[in-house]
């Protein structure tokens, strides 16, 4: 198989796919203001072709912060296309679409992978996709675009997720998570006060969460916002750690980008030594798959802000093409198989 990527840093859709032909499966990732017309125009240009799509940054060796980019995966590749609605309400009542989309693409654990860009209410979607997809060990990887909107086979769609399931022809998939961040300290904290809906995490171990993050990191009010890039959230989750980014302080509780329960406990992580590690991750990568098709990838909004305010982005990208084709989506979330994390990077990589 092989992986096709273009941009366009003015919005030309055109531009964005000049050389693409025959694609099997079209992933599109535009600007909120074009997206719509985008949609439309991609459909008519590669009618009855399976594509989904989102509004947000996307990137190879550049980034495209405000125009449009095209990843479509071509030659020896099957590939399904479908949305599950309602995803606020009831997203399992589509699950059947999901199904009839396995068998449809034959899945099976060593060459299949499923993509998906959400809109929202990730941890449920992702309850339930895992539901589907866990009965033949598919992994997934995906992301919350901006904008509450997501679209498949040419209709938008807002309160759904869109999502590919990608059949290697050639070779084996594989999903991987990368983080950057590890325990800090002993800290162990019991959440209580919190808001479903709202993702507000309103105490921790009885204290208002704002006072207890400012007290350990010693940072004003104001400084919270930046300091969670350093100084994230983690919840234990089995023998993972779930990331939680600090959205917005709101009153004396702190909001956050995924959903916190009470009596979830939670840790507090630091910042480590992220240039290492992304070389780690790319050696292994290396190591499992020697010969590598493509890389389709999802970072976090606030890895990319982390590693631009550090003059690191490019050489980020730089050093990540030398596993191959390269490219990805910039999320507002991440997604890795039944997982909804911040502040990380999924990929799933092509033999």
């Amino acid at each position: 198989m092989r992986q096709f990527f273009g941009m366009s840093q003015r919005g030309d859709l055109k531009e964005a796919v000049r050389g693409l032909t025959n694609p099997q499966l079209i992933m599109l990732m535009s600007n909120s203001d074009q997206f719509e017309k985008h949609v439309k125009e991609l459909e008519k240009l590669y009618p009855q072709v399976p594509s989904i799509g989102c509004i947000g940054m996307c990137y190879d060796t550049r980034v495209a912060e405000h125009g449009v980019g095209v990843v479509a995966f071509l030659g020896g590749v099957s590939a399904a296309a479908n949305v599950l609605e309602q995803v606020s309400v009831m997203p399992v009542k589509y699950i059947g679409r999901l199904e009839e989309d396995l068998q449809k693409v034959n899945a099976a654990q060593a060459d299949t992978i499923c993509i998906d860009f959400c809109s929202g209410n990730d941890a449920c979607v992702l309850t339930t996709i895992h539901t589907a997809l866990r009965k033949r060990n598919i992994s997934l990887v995906g992301g919350t675009g901006d904008g509450g909107k997501v679209s498949v086979n040419g209709r938008i769609y807002e309160d759904a997720v869109a999502y590919a399931l990608v059949r290697n022809q050639g070779g084996r998939v594989r999903a991987y998570k990368e983080n950057i961040y590890h325990k800090m300290g002993n800290y162990r904290f019991i959440a209580s006060d919190t808001d479903k809906a709202k993702y507000i995490m309103g105490a921790l171990n009885g204290k208002p969460a704002r006072q207890v993050y400012q007290d350990i990191l010693h940072v004003t009010e104001q400084q919270i916002l930046t300091q969670t890039f350093k100084n994230p959230f983690g919840k234990i989750n089995g023998d993972e750690t779930c990331i939680i980014s600090i959205k917005e302080v709101s009153g004396n509780a702190l909001a956050c980008f995924r959903q916190v329960n009470d009596s979830d406990v939670l840790i507090l992580l630091e910042l480590g030594d992220y240039k290492e590690i992304v070389r780690e991750t790319i050696q292994k990568i290396a190591q499992d798959f020697p010969k590598r098709s493509a890389v389709f990838s999802v970072n976090c909004l606030f890895r990319y802000k982390l590693f631009s305010e550090n003059g690191y982005m490019q050489e980020y990208l730089k050093e990540m093409s030398t596993l191959g084709n390269h490219a990805g989506l910039v999320g507002y979330g991440e997604h890795y198989n039944n997982q909804f994390v911040n502040q990380s990077m999924t990929c799933v990589v092509f033999e």
